[in-house]
């Protein structure tokens, strides 16, 4: 249990981007020693910052981050990044390590078995991260930061591309971590298996709200308070609107109720002032559709063998899957044995034994999001020809609006979105691109809760082909699923 030592605290920190883009105005929070906290907030709130700004990796622009002498920080980012993922496993641990440490490292090897072991991961050191799973690669994340056995521990989407089985040890391991421990996470069961409190990051206010209680507490306590001061507000604004309508109808005889009508108007301000700066819950976005490519029917793709991964050896198997219009795919097995490399050739057309009509358009969202142009804008992204037609401006800023891309993120490169916000700019494209098969590997990585739904939907409406990957069994049952091919099972 948490001690009464506060290890961190934010003082009035402000920190914004550019002049036109504030992501923290005075925000206050502190951190006792021990603590299990949960870091919440819309995508692109700036989650992600406010653990920068922990580390060091970024310094406020006014106010403080006051960090207790001699506390080592460590932290677990969502994705590796793209110029560390031809590095070995090795290269990759001894880097990290420097970039805490400022130190050359010595026999880390027997460090990094210890780490791999906590993680559940058994890779050679020599093998090359961009081998690995999506799982694999989260696993190996957290080893990172698990290998300098932190007294503050930053978890940025821990859980993404984890099987269950992953996300049940990594779950043991927070709720048994002797330290302190911050996380950033849309998987509402994990986050009420170990919070003692939660920091609210409100994507309008810019400021963190403080609460102390397990997940779901807080949300419900979230949800009550907003129900309190919208039903304040409503019998304010009842009152408001009557005073004003008696303060005009004075206005209007003159004479001594003019001057009723005033003090009338002084009332009103003084009621106006009393309401519930309410905080503003996270926009949702709004429902869309994936049109179908229309000159295609029969069956799609053929597949007659798949490679999969069993004790680190290759091995070929014969299935028969055929996928036609409104067919659903679920593709199922553990952390690497073999489902994104499978998806890959899939979506290349390379996979060996399959067989795809042609003229076939498909669409694939990537995990990882490397088939996105990283130096692109969004703006230049959504504005190319797509099927002989030019998407005209309105259009495009009207499409991206849905997907709560404003004007400000257009002009942003790709590069400098949360990932969150890259897996919106991804469905925004996708669904103008009108696929005849759509493969989703793990759509529902970093994508706000409240948006899940809404994608769900919009898949399970496709009226092409559709294979798909995901560790999320409550976003899977949203969607008619006809075949499931478990790769484990073979």
């Amino acid at each position: 249990m948490p001690n009464n030592e506060t290890i961190l605290k934010f003082n009035k920190v402000f920190f914004e981007w550019s002049e036109i883009k504030p992501i923290l105005q005075s925000v206050n929070f502190s951190v006792r020693r021990g603590s299990k906290i949960t870091l919440m907030g819309q995508n692109g709130a700036g989650k992600s910052t406010i653990f920068e700004l922990i580390t060091g990796a970024s310094n406020p622009d006014s106010g403080a981050v006051n960090i207790n002498d001699n506390i080592t920080i460590a932290s677990a980012k969502q994705v590796i990044s793209r110029d560390e993922i031809n590095l070995t496993v090795k290269e990759f641990f001894v880097k990290s390590l420097k970039n805490q440490t400022k130190e050359k490292v010595y026999d880390i090897d027997p460090k990094i078995d210890d780490a791999l072991e906590i993680t559940n991961l058994k890779i050679d050191h020599n093998r090359v991260i961009k081998s690995l799973s999506g799982g694999q690669q989260a696993r190996l994340l957290l080893a990172t930061a698990l290998i300098q056995k932190p007294d503050l521990l930053l978890l940025d989407e821990p859980t993404n591309n984890l099987d269950k089985a992953g996300i049940l040890h990594l779950t043991d391991f927070i709720l048994h971590y002797p330290n302190t421990c911050i996380v950033i996470s849309h998987d509402a069961d994990f986050l009420n298996s170990f919070t003692e409190g939660v920091l609210y990051l409100d994507i309008f206010s810019k400021k963190v709200e403080q609460y102390t209680g397990n997940y779901f507490k807080v949300v419900e306590e979230i949800k009550i308070r907003l129900e309190k001061e919208h039903m304040k507000n409503a019998r304010l604004t009842k009152d408001i609107s009557h005073r004003k309508e008696q303060a005009n109808f004075f206005a209007q005889k003159g004479g001594h109720l003019r001057d009723v009508s005033a003090k009338m108007k002084k009332q009103i301000e003084k009621l106006e002032e009393e309401k519930v700066d309410i905080r503003q819950e996270d926009k949702t976005i709004r429902k869309f559709t994936i049109k179908a490519q229309e000159d295609i029917g029969g069956t799609l793709l053929k597949l007659d063998s798949v490679t999969i991964v069993k004790n680190h050896k290759f091995l070929d198997k014969k299935v028969k899957i055929e996928l036609g219009k409104r067919d659903r795919l679920l593709l199922m097995g553990p952390n690497g044995i073999g489902k994104t490399t499978l998806l890959e050739k899939l979506a290349s057309g390379h996979a060996k034994g399959e067989h795809t009509k042609n003229g076939l358009k498909i669409s694939y969202y990537r995990q990882d999001f490397s088939n996105l142009n990283f130096n692109e804008t969004v703006h230049q992204m959504l504005s190319k020809i797509i099927d002989g037609v030019q998407i005209s401006e309105q259009n495009l800023r009207s499409h991206a609006s849905g997907f709560l891309i404003d004007a400000e993120l257009l002009k942003s490169k790709i590069g400098s979105l949360s990932e969150g916000q890259k897996g919106l700019v991804a469905f925004a494209s996708i669904s103008l691109e009108c696929p005849g098969l759509f493969i989703l590997d793990e759509p529902t990585n970093h994508i706000n809760f409240r948006h899940i739904p809404i994608i769900a939907k919009a898949i399970d409406e496709f009226d092409g082909a559709i294979i798909l990957v995901s560790h999320m069994p409550d976003f899977v049952k949203k969607i008619e699923i006809n075949q499931i091919l478990d790769l484990e099972a073979l």
